[in-house]
């Protein structure tokens, strides 16, 4: 019955497998009164853990079936998967394997057939799975005792009666599915087209605007719907749902077509903007990546008594960020703005790192390659990498360059242009101190594919936002789209790449350029 298992030469594949199976850690109790301790009680932990060690280091199968048989009250369901691991061990990694006596591994199975029933459903799994891999026949009983514990702790649950799903279900069962991106845009699309009005709640509305924002799915037939449904829902609708509906068409850069959408949203932001302040700035920091912000709304919110209100709360920093992007939105983008500002003291830098999506993407990112382009074709010193420019907004590379296209040492000029502007032409700042010649500031940006909507060349709103504020700042924005990185075979074709970019500028550099 055990030949495969008791042959020397046999199924080096399967033994082999066993090897790449971690150590099985003992279960142990949660946080509690009993601490975290290993299931016997505290005054078996050391002895069962040192078991499990002997275990681990035994030099034989025999030695393997003597500790098991002669430690009866230390025993615990885990010591089994470790023995069989160990088994396996011994039998795949000595060349000249010893003899196993048939009566040892019979008392082995013996001993997990026994005990089994105590087994938790893990432990039956790892028993079972190194079961097959040592060779014990499927139809042998340590097999079929285990499978049939693992057919008692799982029974097969009947299938439930068919029902009748209408669109919105469908429309919701598809957006609750963790595989998300399973369901093609069509799916949603005709899900959505069969909904019953009465189908459409808040809920399903806001899981289908969640899965638009988190996989950047820019679909202008689903947006317009959840635009149609925050106007026509409008006076049940609180500021925390309504937060969540138009999340996508800011994070998108989409400005629906519903002609009631900027009326319903300010409505609302008068209704309700004193009892839901994060909400109320949650909304508005969506209206400012799509350059809607309404002027009674940022009145409120740059009241001293909505500030004031908000310094307790446990989401202040978080709102006070919020404020001082839109009030340098109004800096920059609402010239006819003359309304309160939020003060100087309650500034705080927008975003002072790089965005998360980059930081969690970042060994995706051309970031690196490129850092180390820049820094053979122009030397260390012509370039600054994240560098977080005044009011808060963090750039990829920036350069400085004279008026006569020259790149110059960032360390002899302020790499900052002022804040708030001064009336000056794109892309000039304070004059070189040292020859009183005026200084650019160039911005090379990466444009990297999750910087855009999925199957689209639409910038996200945020970036978009960052890029419109920085251009109107003052600096000299130069995009690195990722078609042309990827394009590039090695570091010698991303200098050229990046040598022929900075040329298009009229840049210069090195003995040549200053």
């Amino acid at each position: 019955m055990l030949r495969i298992l008791l042959s020397a030469k046999a199924s080096p594949a399967r033994l082999s497998g066993l090897l790449l199976i971690p150590p099985v850690q003992p279960c142990c109790l949660g946080p509690g009164k009993l601490g975290n301790q290993i299931f016997g009680g505290g005054p078996h932990a050391g002895p069962m853990q040192g078991l499990q060690r002997l275990l681990e280091q035994a030099r034989s199968p025999g030695e393997l079936l003597r500790w098991l048989g002669q430690n009866p009250t230390k025993v615990r369901p885990h010591h089994y998967p470790v023995a069989l691991r160990r088994l396996g061990q011994l039998l795949r990694t000595q060349p000249q394997p010893p003899p196993v006596e048939q009566a040892t591994l019979q008392d082995l199975s013996q001993l997990i057939i026994q005990n089994c029933p105590s087994f938790d459903i893990h432990t039956i799994h790892v028993c079972l799975h190194l079961a097959v891999l040592l060779g014990f026949p499927s139809d042998g009983p340590l097999v079929c005792a285990l499978e049939q514990e693992r057919r008692f702790r799982l029974p097969p649950k009947p299938p439930p009666p068919p029902q009748p799903v209408h669109g919105g279900q469908r429309l919701e069962a598809a957006l609750s599915c963790p595989h998300l991106l399973r369901y093609p845009r069509q799916h949603l699309i005709s899900s959505l087209a069969e909904a019953r009005p009465e189908d459409l709640t808040p809920h399903v509305m806001v899981l289908l605007a969640r899965h638009l924002a988190r996989h950047r799915l820019r679909e202008p037939q689903l947006l317009e719907a959840i635009a149609h449904f925050l106007v026509a829902q409008e006076a049940q609708l609180s500021s925390k749902v309504v937060q969540k509906l138009v999340l996508p068409f800011g994070r998108l850069n989409y400005l629906p077509l519903e002609q009631q959408f900027m009326p319903c949203l300010e409505r609302i932001l008068a209704r309700e903007a004193g009892m839901t302040p994060l909400a109320t700035v949650n909304i508005l920091m969506s209206l400012c990546q799509l350059q809607c912000l309404p002027f009674r709304a940022l009145h409120f919110v740059f009241s001293p008594s909505f500030i004031n209100h908000i310094s307790g709360t446990p989401h202040a920093l978080i709102v006070r960020r919020y404020l001082s992007l839109l009030d340098t939105a109004v800096e920059l983008e609402l010239p006819g703005y003359r309304g309160p500002r939020l003060p100087r003291g309650q500034q705080v830098p927008i975003f002072p790192q790089p965005l998360i999506t980059d930081r969690a993407r970042s060994k995706y990112s051309h970031k690196d390659i490129v850092a180390e382009g820049l820094r053979q074709l122009l030397g260390e010193e012509k370039y600054r990498q994240d560098l977080t420019v005044p009011p808060g907004y963090c750039t990829d590379f920036l350069l400085c360059v004279s008026s006569s296209g020259a790149v110059l040492p960032v360390r002899t000029q302020d790499p900052f242009l002022p804040y708030p502007p001064r009336s000056c032409p794109q892309g000039q700042a304070a004059f070189n101190p040292t020859t009183r010649d005026p200084a650019q500031r160039v911005v090379l940006m990466l444009h990297e594919r999750w910087h855009f909507c999925r199957d689209g060349r639409v910038l996200l709103g945020s970036r978009a936002l960052r890029e419109r504020h920085l251009g109107l700042m003052g600096y000299q924005l130069l995009p690195l789209p990722f078609e042309e990185l990827e394009s590039q075979r090695g570091l010698a074709q991303l200098k050229s790449y990046l040598r022929q970019k900075l040329q298009t500028l009229g840049l210069r550099w090195g003995p040549e350029g200053g």
